[in-house]
């Protein structure tokens, strides 16, 4: 079953992706949803009009998120948490590195960030996806508490 993509959806594609479900999945979850619309041939075609119209507009989000990668760069994050000796007690998450991002002046919504569940101090990195074509590697720092 082919679909096109409303919205992102993890694992599967981006928005305005043509993708190929297993019709079970597209018929019962997908378009319910509204996360996804049948791909007919009239709609492929509207599609191919909409993205050849975007395409340039898309350049300029492209170079923007890029800047932002860069700036992300030159940041150096350091997060501090409790700890006995190395151990945590808890644990640093996506939503952790989102705040302190936000603090630094560059807001970005946690679910575009990759980190895992961390619970040692030291030297880490998180993936950020800034755009389907941007992704950066952001390192970070987890430092104990005094």
């Amino acid at each position: 079953m082919e679909l096109i993509l409303k919205q992102d959806v993890q694992n599967l594609g981006f928005k305005d992706d043509v993708v190929s479900v297993k019709p079970g999945y597209g018929r019962n979850f997908l378009i319910p949803q509204g996360f996804a619309a049948l791909a007919t041939p009239s709609a492929k075609k509207v599609l191919a009009e909409n993205l050849k119209q975007r395409a340039h507009k898309e350049a300029k989000i492209v170079a923007d998120a890029k800047a932002l990668a860069e700036t992300l760069k030159a940041l150096e994050i350091k997060l501090s948490a409790k700890a006995g000796g190395e151990k945590l007690f808890g644990s640093i998450t996506n939503i952790d590195i989102a705040e302190a991002l936000e603090k630094s002046g560059n807001a970005i919504d946690r679910k575009f960030i990759t980190s895992g569940i961390v619970k040692r101090t030291g030297k880490y990195t998180a993936s950020i996806r800034l755009h389907r074509d941007v992704i950066v590697e952001l390192p970070y720092e987890i430092v104990a508490e005094k």
